[in-house]
């Protein structure tokens, strides 16, 4: 009777980054139609890929489709005409997702509802999450705006990661590619030292993004965090809730106007790709604490 239990104790603790491709209302009232899925599961210890799903899906209309795309690698109409609709791939979806930790960059505000409105559609009931780790708001609290805006191809490219080529899939393994050097770059800064702006060579003033208000803004050369919601969730409980916010647009993030701190490093931007390529197997020493746990606390490492 143990078994049971040991089994679903580990799926809880897996995590499964996932991305959805739709099409872009171009009219008022146009709906979203989901046009690929695509699943990582990964082990929360060791961030391993253990299993993958992707597929293409056919729009029960197809004129939202275009019959060519702007991108090299794009979902044209040809592309998913003959493609299982989503009804024919639910069950899989929800195998994947259903009793997992979810994460994905804007998930909460984009892939959480539309994964909710397609099963609703097809009268099923949707997969819950145990948890909910949204990149987008966790690098933007922890990692700030260094890399400008918070959009996966900009932090991509700002680690020379390659392009980003929305398909479901190849975003969710960059998805995760990012987390790690943004973990490598805290956990490198967490040990230097609190030294003079004067003396560091090289340096340049990046702007961070935070919650605190501008009166607070911090004079030390590195300041410390402020306390602030953390950007990964837990379950309700109550299973039937979902605790995702609807976002109309695609999935950029949401612009904001706010003001954030000065925040300087000892290194210049244009080296950071050089010192995280030096040090990228210091995530191994980490390897037996679970990634939510890692970004979580990375906050107190500039206490």
């Amino acid at each position: 009777m143990a078994t049971p239990n040991i089994s679903i104790n580990k799926r809880s603790s897996e995590i499964v980054f996932f991305d959805l491709e739709t099409n872009v209302p171009s009219k008022p009232g146009q709906k979203f139609w989901v046009l690929e899925f695509g699943a990582m599961v990964v082990c929360s210890r060791k961030l391993v890929e253990l299993e993958s799903y992707c597929t293409l899906i056919r729009p029960g209309d197809l004129s939202v489709v275009g019959l060519k795309s702007g991108r090299v690698d794009g979902i044209t109409r040809k592309a998913v005409a003959d493609a299982p609709s989503f009804e024919q791939v639910a069950q899989k979806i929800f195998n994947i997702l259903d009793g997992r930790i979810w994460a994905g960059h804007n998930i909460q505000r984009f892939d959480c509802v539309r994964i909710k409105a397609a099963f609703a559609e097809i009268g099923c009931p949707a997969p819950v999450p145990v948890g909910i780790i949204d990149s987008l708001g966790v690098l933007s609290e922890k990692f700030g705006k260094r890399a400008g805006n918070m959009k996966m191809a900009s932090l991509a490219a700002y680690f020379d990661l390659g392009v980003q080529k929305h398909r479901s899939l190849d975003d969710v393994r960059m998805n995760l590619e990012v987390l790690k050097h943004c973990a490598t770059v805290l956990f490198l800064e967490s040990s230097l030292p609190d030294l003079p702006i004067g003396n560091c060579q090289g340096t340049s003033s990046i702007t961070t993004r935070s919650r605190s208000q501008v009166h607070n803004i911090p004079t030390s050369p590195i300041d410390k965090w402020q306390s602030s919601p953390s950007s990964i969730t837990t379950r309700s409980s109550s299973r039937g809730k979902f605790p995702c916010r609807e976002e109309t647009s695609r999935k950029s993030p949401p612009s904001t106007s706010a003001i954030g701190y000065q925040r300087t490093v000892p290194y210049a931007k244009q080296s950071l790709g050089k010192v995280t390529a030096g040090v990228r197997n210091l995530l191994c020493k980490a390897q037996n604490k679970p990634l939510n746990t890692l970004l979580k606390h990375s906050q107190t490492l500039f206490r």
